[in-house]
């Protein structure tokens, strides 16, 4: 049986039995036990995105940028990924925060993901990373009233806090569906992720809503990481692609779009990888699916 080094776990070939693939032979983490575990945290209850359809009126909808960074809730003491885990921020960033719950992203810019996913997982945070780092807040989670009325009160509320890189995302109101386009394009030539449309009259409510609407550039899913597919050629060796379980439980190889890197250490079993597609196959699958970040159940 042979081993190699991916990270801190060891890992082992075995047979992945009871899939579309099978028989074939996978990458399957094999991790010594450490002692008791803490207890997995659990995921803060949060408003989720539908995706945007074309026959809605964005006139009803308040509309800011989709960032590209990393979602982050503070529930008045502590500061958590939507996995629920504690995000290691440095104590001058917590202590600056107000005692009011803040659902937001952190950010450092346009097309910096996968710096800022880095230093967000720090154990040991280092200051120099996170003094480039912003909160944009977006919603105050559970508060009362519409949508328009919670965001109006943002700005006094961060404005309190006295620090720059804590600061309300920008949101206006929607005008009409050609508009809608027009800043769609704008925003990609901007290098821009995409728009979030929020129903300005939408009360706050847990879970996936209608009320809250994302439309992107190009299209995107999530999948959950299941195995690993060995490499061919080039890429003897180390990850060749991942297999992936849709929402649906439909699973498919995700192969292209990877660095050396991230074949070298790919994204951890569970994790929720984002892949970028155009279309989807008679049998609902995504046609020219290709990796583009992994949350490691953020």
């Amino acid at each position: 049986m042979a081993y190699r080094s991916m990270g801190k776990q060891a890992t082992r070939w075995v047979l992945l039995l009871g899939t579309a693939f099978s028989p074939l032979w996978v990458l399957a983490a094999e991790v010594a036990p450490v002692g008791l575990q803490a207890p997995a945290e659990l995921p803060p209850a949060l408003m989720q995105a539908n995706l945007w359809e074309a026959e809605l009126d964005p006139s009803a909808f308040l509309i800011s940028e989709k960032l590209d960074g990393v979602r982050a809730f503070w529930d008045g003491h502590v500061l958590r990924f939507r996995s629920g885990r504690h995000i290691v921020a440095p104590n001058w960033f917590i202590a600056a925060l107000p005692a009011t719950p803040l659902d937001g992203e952190l950010w450092l810019g346009r097309g910096s993901f996968d710096q800022l996913s880095g230093l967000v997982r720090r154990q040991v945070p280092l200051d120099a990373e996170w003094r480039d780092v912003r909160y944009m807040i977006f919603d105050l989670p559970a508060a009362p009233g519409s949508f328009a009325a919670r965001v109006a009160r943002l700005p006094v509320l961060l404005a309190s806090a006295g620090v720059p890189w804590l600061q309300a995302l920008a949101q206006s109101l929607g005008q009409d569906r050609v508009s809608l386009q027009r800043r769609l394009l704008q925003l990609d030539r901007l290098g821009g992720e995409g728009l979030i449309l929020h129903r300005a009259d939408a009360l706050w409510l847990p879970g996936r809503s209608d009320a809250l609407r994302k439309l992107k550039i190009r299209s995107d899913e999530e999948a959950r990481v299941l195995a690993y597919l060995p490499g061919k050629g080039r890429h003897a060796g180390r990850m060749g692609a991942l297999l992936l379980e849709m929402a649906n439980g439909q699973r498919f190889a995700l192969g292209t779009g990877f660095t050396d890197a991230q074949r070298d250490v790919p994204p951890p079993l569970g994790a929720f990888v984002t892949y970028q597609y155009q279309g989807r196959t008679s049998t609902g699958l995504p046609r020219f699916a290709s990796f583009l970040r992994f949350y490691d159940n953020e």
